[in-house]
């Protein structure tokens, strides 16, 4: 369903990027070697966890004729053109905002120890406004969830844009750290610097490797595998989410870094390595055929199968689009390596290092036992209302076969 939405003709954010890549993992199949979910839809109680009850009250109202009204003529809410109030805008954010709040639950149950949410990682999204491309923040949300059972969360975000929403969130707190790589200087959204570790009692539980333009998969991996391997050393988290933003990407139209689809999946291996329990979550990326070949390339790491696949693609429904080479790849580029070109890699680790050295220990905190219902269910006065579902599976249905036939008309008018 997530792949039926569509943010506007010539808006560089394409919904239709999960559609292909559901389908080329499917191809693959690898499917068959994974539980394939389809969770609930985050309700407007579930989003309050982070996000203001006049927030989501507006985003569940508005809709492209009403904007200008309860935008306050774009003052609230929605600030400039990269969040439009596009149809079923407020139906996106519900599936999106359920598959990362599924995820965590099916890891704090023990169900899983891998889950997957490719149409999640929103990581811009701040508690009373939208922001990147981003309206609900799924990966707050989910990690809220997670904190529920585990007293320690990593959140890691390989994404070209700095983290901020999800950093925001949890600046001041211990139970959560945020490690953040991604390009600084005179790029959206201008923070993440290193400067920038947190305070009160989260102070150093912000690690921001701010990076520059043109950095390669043995660059990036001097400074990925050291950081993390003393995050999870010092820090010890019961679970993990890891951002794969695949804006990252060598050749991506809105980033900046030179990193083989190669290069962006040894981060998921590598993670994988320390057998904690990991949520992998989308992102950024807006060279469409290569976000799908990463983002299965990656899936097949999750399951353990990548030394096992033919990079050969086979026959999918989008197969043209995978032209001309039609293998699963996404090769560097003759970018320079300005970060090795002025030394500033080696400072950034080193800066990253030192300040993990202030941590002694994993922080502790007093945990109690997690209800495993409701209250409202408990005292059954809580009812599913099939109806419900059933109503927004047809709104499904009705909303991808008008997008449909908007895809296939800007197909057309793009050949």
């Amino acid at each position: 369903d997530i792949g039926s939405y569509t943010y506007g003709l010539g808006h560089p954010m394409k919904p239709h990027r999960m559609h292909i890549t559901h389908d080329l993992v499917s191809a693959y199949g690898m499917l068959d070697k994974m539980q394939v979910l389809r969770p609930k839809r985050a309700t407007p109680e579930k989003m309050t966890a982070f996000h203001t009850d006049e927030y989501i009250h507006f985003l569940s109202r508005v809709t492209p004729e009403t904007v200008e009204e309860l935008t306050y003529h774009g003052t609230r809410f929605l600030m400039g053109e990269d969040n439009p109030a596009f149809e079923g805008v407020f139906e996106f954010c519900s599936i999106s905002a359920g598959g990362s709040i599924a995820a965590a639950q099916r890891i704090t149950s023990g169900t899983t120890d891998i889950a997957i949410n490719w149409a999640g990682g929103l990581h811009h999204a701040k508690k009373r406004e939208a922001s990147g491309f981003c309206y609900i923040n799924d990966i707050v949300l989910g990690i809220l969830e997670l904190l529920r059972s585990y007293p320690r969360v990593l959140y890691i975000d390989i994404d070209c844009h700095h983290g901020d929403g999800v950093e925001e969130a949890f600046y001041t707190t211990d139970r959560v750290m945020t490690c953040s790589f991604h390009k600084f200087g005179e790029y959206f959204p201008g923070t993440g610097t290193q400067e920038d570790k947190g305070m009160d009692k989260g102070k150093h539980y912000t690690v921001n490797v701010p990076l520059k333009d043109g950095i390669t998969d043995e660059s990036f991996r001097t400074v990925f595998e050291p950081v993390i391997s003393k995050i999870m050393d010092v820090y010890r988290p019961g679970a993990v989410i890891l951002q794969c933003g695949a804006d990252s990407l060598a050749g991506d139209k809105l980033g900046c870094f030179n990193i083989t689809m190669n290069g962006h999946a040894h981060c998921v291996q590598f993670l994988r390595s320390f057998n904690v329990p990991l949520i992998l979550l989308g992102g950024g990326g807006y060279t469409v055929k290569n976000v799908a070949r990463t983002w299965t390339y990656e899936t097949a790491c999750a399951i353990g199968i990548e030394n096992e696949i033919d990079l050969n693609l086979p026959w999918n429904e989008y197969f043209e689009w995978f032209g001309p080479r039609y293998r699963l790849e996404v090769p560097e580029n003759n970018m320079d390596d300005l970060n090795v070109k002025d030394g500033s890699l080696d400072k950034v680790r080193i800066n990253a290092l030192h300040q993990l050295a202030q941590l002694s220990c994993a922080p502790s905190v007093g945990m109690h036992d997690v209800p495993r219902e409701s209250l409202g269910k408990h005292l059954d006065v809580e009812v599913e209302d099939d109806r419900e579902e059933d109503a927004m599976d047809d709104l499904d249905r009705r909303l991808a076969r008008k997008q449909l036939v908007l895809q296939t008309n800007t197909r057309t008018w793009c050949i």
